[in-house]
């Protein structure tokens, strides 16, 4: 069922070298992860929310809206202040291979400067849920989990062990419940080999 916007509730861009380097700032991928997290806002209050100034995030704003990674949104703001939301919900990479291994060196830069940004906010993110969790009440402690797995793969058991997790996290969008005993759920997911050593 599409959102009233007429967009899919789970639209994914794949990138291709071009949008990635557009994409591969680290406030450009500050910007779009919260315009996804919490909806349609204006380059001040992105500035407020993310502690950057207005000038920044305008000027952020307008390059995410040239390579199409954010849209205004329709009916609101005036010609002072512009909304914007995010035009898809989710990115992906696509055959990453193509990226690691592509010509250009520009290319490969934003393909890890992207990758260590995404870690980046993962880590901060986790840190903030352990600096707060005396905030929250019992039944979210339970619910939460720092876990990690060693397991002995091949590289395709590994692929099909992320495409499960992916799919078991995706049918959980469509049971999501609305109301007072909800909240924003943050799933991260780092799947990697290692050395033996």
């Amino acid at each position: 069922m599409a959102d009233p916007s007429g967009r899919p509730p789970h639209s994914v861009r794949t990138l291709d070298p071009r949008s990635l380097r557009a994409l591969a700032h680290p406030l450009r991928i500050r910007i779009l992860g919260a315009l996804r997290e919490y909806g349609p806002s204006t380059a001040s209050r992105l500035a407020e929310r993310l502690h950057e100034s207005s000038g920044a995030t305008s000027y952020h704003l307008r390059q995410l809206a040239a390579h199409h990674f954010i849209e205004e949104e329709p009916g609101r703001g005036t010609a002072r202040e512009r909304w914007w939301r995010a035009a898809q919900q989710g990115t992906e990479l696509g055959d990453i291979e193509e990226f690691f291994r592509h010509p250009d060196a520009e290319v490969r830069g934003a393909l890890m400067l992207l990758m260590h940004e995404v870690a980046t906010t993962h880590v901060r993110e986790l840190h903030t849920w352990l600096s707060t969790v005396h905030d929250w009440p019992g039944e979210w402690w339970q619910a939460s989990a720092l876990s990690d797995f060693t397991l002995r793969l091949s590289p395709e058991l590994a692929r099909e062990l992320n495409e499960r997790l992916h799919a078991l996290v995706e049918s959980y969008r469509e049971r999501a419940a609305e109301g007072e005993q909800t909240a924003r759920f943050r799933v991260h997911l780092h799947a990697f080999p290692r050395a033996d050593d």
